[in-house]
């Protein structure tokens, strides 16, 4: 046949013409090379988790690259500095000598009790007052080493440098008013009384029961629920937890005013000061200041405050609680709680009050005559 013969295909040739096209033209990774990837990506992961669980150094003041050092220090006997500020008649004519322990996200010149006291009272009692800057905020170096217990010896330092005697009232203030817990547990024979203002609780202390513990911790918001919840279970992703977008962190850190009851919301009003020294209290670095503190004070204790003894069974001193009936930020059912298991403490409820109470206009005096007087 002129031109050759036409040769027929079949389909069923012509499809499997194709596949082995297909399967030849194809890529294949060698299995050896899928693993080193996938071993890769995984090393990657693991670095840049660990990375940003990491926080940065701390910026010392004092140092090359850390901020001035502008307020009075003592030097403790571990070599770290405290920053502390002074109140009130000078303590060589004070009758009464007091050192207040500042809350979260604060510092030494958040003294509510010396700044809003009346100098009727303070002159008439003759009232020194010091207060400190708590490790890693404001001007004093960080403790990276800070544990429930070394909060309370820094306290009895500061009092032993500052001359301050035998014994001393303390007073404090949300996460400083928790701080006064270590200090009956620690120092009682050098505590004078002691005022404690709205005291945060961890919610993990022995002696409560769960289900009261468990309904008072879900009246918080969902992000103040996960920011305990990681610095308790979890404190080495504290940092990256405060610190990520994906989800919503700390409220109270953030400064939301979602956790002001209506009377802290009028209450406001009176913190336009701290614009003056705000920059202050986190200059060294969040993590050593906010996150420490979170870690410390929602993290497991060596003791329980339920446990503690009467630190004065003579009624030599007194120890008062006051806390507001309506705090967003602490609710009052477990002061409640710890109110009727330790039945020396001295309870006061304020009806309407929130967590800021000791702003209102004449709670100090109130607080520190019930405290250095008994006067109801």
């Amino acid at each position: 046949m002129a031109g050759g013969m036409n040769r027929k295909i079949s389909a069923a040739s012509a499809r499997a013409h194709t596949r082995k096209a297909r399967q030849n033209s194809s890529f294949k990774l060698p299995s050896g090379m899928l693993k080193k990837t996938v071993l890769l990506f995984f090393v990657g992961f693991l670095a840049w988790a660990y990375k940003a669980t990491q926080p940065p150094p701390p910026k010392i003041c004092g140092s090359p690259d850390g901020p001035p050092v502008t307020a009075a220090r003592i030097k403790l006997s571990d070599g770290r500095h405290l920053a502390y500020k002074e109140h009130g008649v000078p303590k060589e004519k004070a009758n009464y000598k007091i050192v207040f322990v500042h809350g979260f996200d604060s510092c030494r010149h958040d003294a509510v009790i010396a700044k809003t006291l009346s100098p009727e009272i303070v002159e008439e009692l003759g009232i020194y007052v010091v207060s400190f800057d708590r490790p890693g905020y404001g001007e004093s170096d960080p403790n990276p080493k800070r544990t429930v217990k070394s909060m309370a010896l820094d306290i009895e330092e500061l009092a032993d440098q500052l001359g301050l005697g035998s014994k001393f009232y303390v007073i404090g203030f949300s996460m400083g008013g928790q701080v006064l817990w270590s200090c009956l547990k620690y120092i009682p024979h050098r505590v004078a009384g002691a005022g404690l203002l709205a005291p945060v609780v961890n919610y993990w202390w022995p002696g409560f029961p769960g289900n009261l513990s468990g309904e008072v911790y879900n009246q918080q918001l969902w992000q103040d629920q996960w920011a305990v919840r990681v610095a308790h279970y979890t404190p080495w992703l504290t940092y990256w937890w405060n610190t990520q977008k994906w989800f919503p962190s700390s409220s109270v850190a953030a400064h939301s005013t979602d956790i002001l009851s209506p009377q802290d919301k009028e209450l406001m009003a009176k913190f336009s000061g701290r614009e003056k020294y705000m920059a202050q209290v986190r200059q060294q670095g969040e993590f050593e200041s906010l996150h420490r503190d979170m870690i410390v004070g929602f993290g497991a204790w060596e003791f329980s405050p339920l446990d503690l003894e009467n630190p004065f069974p003579n009624n030599e001193g007194s120890v008062h609680l006051w806390h507001g009936d309506e705090d967003w930020i602490v609710p009052v059912m477990l002061q409640r709680y710890i109110a009727q298991q330790l039945p020396w403490i001295h309870y006061h409820e304020l009806p309407g009050a929130g967590h800021l109470f000791p702003h209102a206009d004449g709670m100090s005096d109130t607080i520190i005559k019930a405290i250095l007087t008994g006067e109801k």
